[in-house]
């Protein structure tokens, strides 16, 4: 029995292939919208051998707002979105800021002017933690908690924050006019979920991470110095205030924030809590050095390295405080880094071409098991 309806944009890249998958096992029907600027469309082939059911799709630009508005009048039923849609190289974002604000700050209001149109009411956004910016600058700040000040240090941290600001006017705007026409408004709601550092993948090693061009992420980067794509991986600054010098970050396996996803978006459609914010992280800091030994550990040999200078931007520590969203959503990770480094390995090991080979025939077999 279908549960409810959700568009998801941007449902094809990393986070949003693996919502997608979590939301068709708890028997949502999804509907895609992705321009397939930074992923594959045979994602969802993978999709359907996983779970037995294959999402609806549309090669749509989440900043063409008629595009959106053909794809809610073809299912009238869809009654929630979860936003993925965007530019996410925080490096990238000071190079062609406008770009960024661009596809992120202004592809989300078309997407929220499209919903309005057609009343879809409940919006989960994929946010971040460099909303936050430097925690450290604050006492008692790390673990970060939601009530830490917004004060991002780049420009995908801005677009991000912007967002936050512009779904919450919004909500907030549809809930004041319900009332003043004599209605609760309480349908209108939206989830910015602050995520930390996501990694792995499907342990059936079939899904994973596919970045098209050069990786952005500690842990892609690590990858393709195991299978020697790459020489070496930069670790950007050993002078940092923690036990081995190199930057703090949380690292959440990529099924657990999916699931983090789905439960929010239930949390909305149950409670109808207005517009609201949850830390999606272990609670775990893990260093760079640490991270690469999990990674040469799930490899089975020491991974090449070299130190390089701090980048611009970059925050001693990113580790999350997700008491809120354990308490509330009944969520917490289940898996670890650990977890993350094995699955991470066998998809990228058994696909050195990511989406573009077919995986390996024993692991389709496994999965009719």
């Amino acid at each position: 029995m279908v549960v409810g309806s959700v568009l998801v944009a941007g449902g094809t890249g990393y986070i949003g292939s693996f919502t997608v998958l979590a939301l068709l096992e708890a028997d949502y029907k999804v509907v895609i919208v992705d321009n397939l600027y930074n992923s594959d469309v045979e994602v969802l082939n993978r999709i359907e051998l996983i779970s037995g059911k294959r999402p609806a799709f549309y090669n749509v630009d989440i900043t063409d707002e008629a595009a959106l508005d053909k794809v809610f009048q073809e299912h009238p039923d869809i009654d929630n979105v979860i936003h993925f849609a965007a530019l996410k190289a925080v490096g990238e974002s000071a190079e062609i800021p406008l770009e960024y604000y661009r596809v992120n700050v202004y592809g989300s209001v078309a997407l929220l002017s499209s919903m309005t149109k057609h009343n879809v009411t409940n919006i989960v956004f994929s946010s971040s933690a460099t909303v936050y910016g430097d925690a450290t600058r604050f006492p008692n700040m790390i673990p970060i908690p939601e009530h830490c000040p917004i004060g991002p240090t780049n420009t995908y941290g801005r677009t991000k924050s912007t967002v936050e600001s512009v779904i919450t006017d919004h909500i907030e705007a549809q809930r004041m006019k319900a009332k003043k026409n004599g209605e609760s408004g309480e349908q209108w709601n939206g989830a910015l979920l602050r995520y930390f550092n996501p990694c792995g993948a499907h342990p059936s090693g079939i899904m994973g991470e596919n970045p098209l061009g050069v990786p952005y992420n500690l842990l892609p980067l690590l990858a393709q110095v195991a299978t020697g794509k790459r020489e070496k991986l930069l670790v950007f600054g050993d002078d940092y205030a923690s036990k081995d010098g190199t930057a703090i970050r949380d690292y959440i396996h990529v099924l657990d924030l999916a699931k983090g996803h789905l439960v929010a978006l239930n949390y909305l459609r149950e409670k109808h809590p207005g517009v609201k914010a949850w830390n999606l992280g272990s609670g775990r800091g893990s260093t760079v050095f640490e991270m690469i030994k999990a990674f040469s550990t799930a490899v089975g040999r020491d991974l090449a390295y070299e130190v390089a200078p701090r980048r611009q931007g970059d925050v001693l520590d990113l580790t999350a405080n997700p008491t809120l969203a354990n308490k509330e959503l009944n969520w917490k990770t289940e898996l670890t880094l650990e977890d993350a480094c094995v699955d991470l390995w066998k998809w990228t090991k058994n696909n050195p071409e990511g989406y573009a080979q077919q995986p390996p025939q024993e692991f389709l077999d496994a999965l009719k098991k």
